[in-house]
């Protein structure tokens, strides 16, 4: 039962987290913005395309619900191993809670707000950013699985 969880958790944790991971990163280039727009230079219309926006941004919200399987999988696994208690699964699963919290209150909406209207590319910048701060805690989960300090092996 341990390898199924084990799959499982891995499995969904490549395919939807990082699907969803992918996806916020390559919204920002893709979301089309108004030209012109607090002096900004004209974006390079050839990169904006409203369609793959939306579909990075249905991506987005669709891998990240199925992704609430990694931690599911993630929790049971770790009870029936008995490592609840240990610090990796601790810090493993508050930044997870970190990261889904940011892409539920953050990303996602700012992501639906931006393809609204077309606007300034300053917001897109902010929405990198916070991409990359879901990405990073992402990548700090799974060197804390790699490496698994304090684990009691």
């Amino acid at each position: 039962m341990e390898h199924v969880l084990l799959s499982v958790h891995v499995l969904a944790g490549i395919v939807f987290v990082g699907g969803s991971a992918v996806a916020t990163s390559l919204f920002p280039r893709y979301v089309p913005v108004a030209i012109g727009g607090q002096g900004e230079p004209p974006p390079d219309a050839g990169e904006r395309n409203r369609s793959v926006a939306v579909a990075l941004h249905r991506i987005t919200g669709g891998y990240a619900a199925f992704g609430l399987i990694v931690p599911l999988a993630g929790i049971i696994l770790a009870s029936v191993q008995g490592r609840m208690g240990e610090i990796w699964i601790i810090v493993s699963m508050i930044l997870t809670a970190v990261a889904g919290a940011l892409l539920a209150t953050q990303i996602y909406p700012r992501q639906r707000a931006a393809l609204s209207e077309p606007g300034d590319v300053r917001p897109l910048r902010a929405l990198s950013m916070l991409a990359g701060f879901y990405n990073l805690a992402w990548a700090i989960v799974v060197v804390l699985m790699i490496v698994r300090p304090g684990a009691g092996d």
